[in-house]
């Protein structure tokens, strides 16, 4: 069954893939995979390759590289869902790589229902690093995970020994220093930076609209600020930072 799921998912262009069983899956945060999927057995999870747009300093460049390797995650996670369906007769469930997610004051929007972090390494497709993120053994940090869940009995990957060299070029080069705390990151901070036009800033904007007189109004629907967030609005979360992504020397030549 994995050499077929394997050369499936090969033959789509995906980097990787990797399986873990449920009871191998461990998100301290995140719901039990059984509350999602009832009868849920195992994960089957494809790394994706980073664009190289990260390294642009041109920010709608950038969030543009993350925009296109998305959508060919999720055209990618509704294929291989169909695949498990028609081949193998299994259930399968697709998993999101960013939102939809839990959007609440408690979760701030940090916490996927099914963390791919977690499951990455419970597949065997890299460790944590310095930065929290899952390093990959041949594409380093530059990599995105999706998953689909499946009732299929599918055993896990072998682990990933320990890839980061605790060089801390992620913490030296995060500006808002949310990574000082190892073993965390400082979501707060890290939002405030990589998604500066996210659901905080369309709160701070409204709050103070609200408050303001009819001229100050206007300027502030005349402001690039304002327009960053409407644009925001429809696109998704915007991402204007990848320092930890870019910095990090594993898996570059």
């Amino acid at each position: 069954m994995k050499e077929k799921i394997r050369s499936f998912v090969s033959a789509m262009g995906v980097d990787d893939v990797g399986f873990a069983a449920v009871k191998d899956y461990n998100s301290p945060k995140s719901p039990e995979l059984e509350s999602i999927f009832p009868g849920a057995r195992s994960l089957v999870v494809m790394a994706f390759a980073e664009l190289d747009n990260c390294e642009s300093e041109n920010m709608q460049i950038a969030f543009n590289g993350r925009m296109e390797t998305m959508e060919f995650m999720r055209s990618c996670n509704y294929k291989l869902t169909r695949f498990l369906n028609r081949e193998f007769k299994a259930k399968a469930m697709s998993v999101p790589p960013s939102y939809p997610l839990e959007m609440s004051y408690q979760t701030k929007g940090s916490v996927g229902d099914v963390s791919l972090r977690h499951a990455a390494v419970a597949a065997g497709l890299g460790s944590f690093g310095r930065h929290n993120l899952v390093i990959h053994p041949e594409l380093g940090s530059r990599v995105l995970f999706t998953a689909v869940i499946t009732d299929m009995e599918l055993s896990s990957g072998n682990p990933v020994e320990k890839l980061c060299t605790d060089c801390n070029a992620c913490i030296e080069e995060c500006p808002s220093n949310a990574l000082a705390a190892e073993g965390k990151t400082h979501v707060g901070r890290c939002l405030k930076t990589s998604q500066p036009y996210g659901i905080g800033a369309n709160i701070e904007f409204w709050t103070k609209f609200a408050d303001s007189h009819p001229e100050k109004q206007k300027e502030m629907v005349s402001d690039v600020h304002f327009w960053r967030l409407y644009q925001a609005g429809f696109v998704g979360f915007q991402y204007f930072c990848f320092n930890c992504i870019k910095t990090c020397p594993i898996g570059r030549e």
